[in-house]
């Protein structure tokens, strides 16, 4: 999501796609539930996650049963460095984030994490999802409390053990800091922009994915942030 990204032409789209073929993260792997269950929770919950560019995590879980919120934004840095420009600089500490607020009654963590794992992102790239390349793209998940954090480490190690994955999955789970909106144009982006050639190519094929590889976790109709009043 370097200038390059908001330079990208239509024209230059399809010699990218020839050049590179699928993307890393845009190729779904068919992960199996968690085995460990949510402690029972009431109430709207909060999930923050990093992997990739925040355009195509927003744009999923938008589409994911029970979410009611999706903002993009930036985990892991200062709030003086929380700026589009300061981040892709890859030296703040941030990382693309969104924060997802979900009914608990309707989707469980443990799903959001399926999603995650399945078709959001690819857990074995380390700083860095397809096309971009930097610390600020990791795989991490910030656990907001406790049990998000005992969820997380176990699944991890599910499919660590079960081999799902070829190569070994370098998703990080920190202890969440604290989570910064993104500016304006970020938000919704690709619910704004579903024909913009970056979109195209590396993050409608994750829409896609979801509805084909976990239906009964997919909404036809994506909860827009504009949408939504919850903070």
């Amino acid at each position: 999501m370097k200038n390059i990204r908001a330079l990208l032409a239509a024209a230059a789209a399809a010699a990218l796609t020839a050049a590179c073929g699928a993307n890393a993260d845009e190729i779904p792997h068919a992960v199996p539930a968690s085995a460990t269950a949510d402690a029972a929770a009431n109430g709207i919950q909060t999930a923050v996650l990093s992997g990739g560019c925040f355009w195509g995590l927003q744009g999923v879980f938008e589409h994911v049963k029970g979410v009611k919120q999706v903002v993009a934004g930036y985990a892991g840095g200062s709030a003086a460095t929380a700026q589009y420009e300061t981040v892709s600089s890859g030296t703040t500490g941030h990382a693309e984030t969104v924060q997802i607020k979900f009914d608990p009654k309707l989707v469980s963590y443990a799903d959001l994490l399926r999603v995650y794992f399945s078709v959001a992102t690819d857990p074995t790239e380390l700083n860095r999802q397809g096309p971009d390349d930097g610390t600020q793209y990791r795989g991490d998940i910030w656990a907001t409390t406790p049990d998000q954090a005992r969820v997380a480490k176990a699944y991890i190690a599910q499919l660590q053990a079960s081999h799902t994955f070829s190569k070994p999955i370098v998703t990080r789970v920190d202890a969440y800091k604290g989570f910064y909106p993104a500016e304006a144009y970020h938000q919704d982006f690709l619910l704004k922009n579903p024909d913009y050639p970056y979109i195209v190519i590396n993050d409608l094929p994750k829409i896609e994915n979801l509805k084909r590889m976990l239906p009964h976790l997919y909404v036809v109709t994506p909860v827009r942030l504009a949408q939504n009043s919850h903070s």
